[in-house]
This record gives structure tokens, sequence and C-alpha cells, in this order.
């Protein structure tokens, strides 16, 4: 089966290629299927900008079936905030370290427990008219300060529950043991073996 991934980033399409390698499933770059433009994320939650991407990419390239992500940190001192506005928390351009000074900036009087936060992580698939959707979820907490030269993103200021170390002092075979969108794709891997069985 070979499967498109609607993503330019190439640190998730490392992340999903390496936890879906086990199958028996090419999947393809926006790269590598020719498509160069950015798609606007407008929606106002992680479903809905996932499966935006997932069906624009559906509709141009015709008889793929396609999958998309959309993934943000939820702060509850903060009310959820980044959220769906993640990866441009800090204005454009995306810039992650602006997006973590502002984030630590914002959370400079909030301490221990106060600081609790969850990285959440949407999957959407699309093949013709089947529409599906999973979520992953990991709870944990936002640090004092930036640690770690692993991840991308929010991962030098996001310390896993259970750990006292951030994602990115972690390093990427631990946190994709454990990630939301480690969450996210064992589910779609899942569904996936029924819908090939099926096919």
């Amino acid at each position: 089966m070979k499967l498109i991934l609607a993503t330019n980033n190439a640190h998730k399409l490392v992340e999903i290629r390496s936890m879906l390698s086990e199958m028996d499933i090419q999947i393809l770059s926006l790269q590598e299927i020719g498509f160069e433009e950015d798609i606007a994320e407008t929606e106002d939650t992680l479903k809905g900008n996932a499966f935006l991407k997932a069906e624009h990419i559906a509709e141009r390239y015709k008889g793929y079936a396609v999958i998309a992500d959309d993934s943000g940190l939820e702060v509850d001192a903060l009310d959820g905030a980044p959220g769906v506005y993640s990866a441009r928390y800090a204005g454009p351009p995306r810039d992650d370290n602006r997006n973590m000074d502002l984030l630590l900036e914002n959370l400079k009087l909030v301490s221990g427990k106060e600081r609790s936060a969850r990285f959440a992580a949407v999957i959407a698939f699309v093949d013709g008219d089947v529409r599906e959707s999973f979520k992953g979820i990991v709870e944990g907490e936002i640090a004092l300060e930036k640690s770690g030269e692993e991840g991308f993103g929010y991962d030098p200021i996001f310390i896993p529950e259970g750990y006292t170390e951030s994602f990115a002092v972690l390093g990427e075979v631990a946190k994709n043991s454990m990630s939301h969108r480690k969450h996210a794709v064992e589910q779609l891997k899942t569904f996936l073996q029924g819908y090939l069985e099926a096919d």
C-alpha cells in the first residue's frame, strides 16, 4: 500500500515512517509526489486541521490514501494554549525557539504542579469515502528552562509524566516509545491492519 503523509515537517516524516516501518506500507512525502505548497491550517481544532490537510492532498492526488497529523501543546495554566496554534504561537515566521521563549515567559509566575501540560496529536486518514481519525496524548509538565539537543518543537521544555528530563534530553528512541504521536500511530496501525486485510 502506498500512503501519502501530508506534512512538510521532516521530523514528523521520520517519526511516522519509523513507527510504521514494520508494516507493508510505502509512505510518500509531499516532496516525493511533487507537492510544494503550504496548506493553510485554518481550523480551530487539531482534528479539523488534520482532516483539512489530508483531504486537500486526497483531492489533488486521486487514488492514494492520505494521512495527515496535527499536534499541539496544551498548558493548563494557560487555559489549554498554545493548543492548535502551537507551531505559530510567537507569530510568523514559525520559530521553535521563539515559541518556547514566549511560553516560558508566560509561565514565569507559575510553579510546581501548576505547570502541568500535555502534548496531543490527531492523525486523519482519508481514502476515497473512508475517513478516520486517531488521537494520542502524553501528559507532563513544562520545565523551567530549555534542555537537550534532540527532538523539535517544544521538546526541550516538555517533561513527560514519570520523568525528570525533557523529551530533548531523553532522545528520539525514548520519545518515540511514549509520545502523543506514538499513541495515535498505534491506533492507526491497528486500523490499517484490518483495512488492508479487508481490501
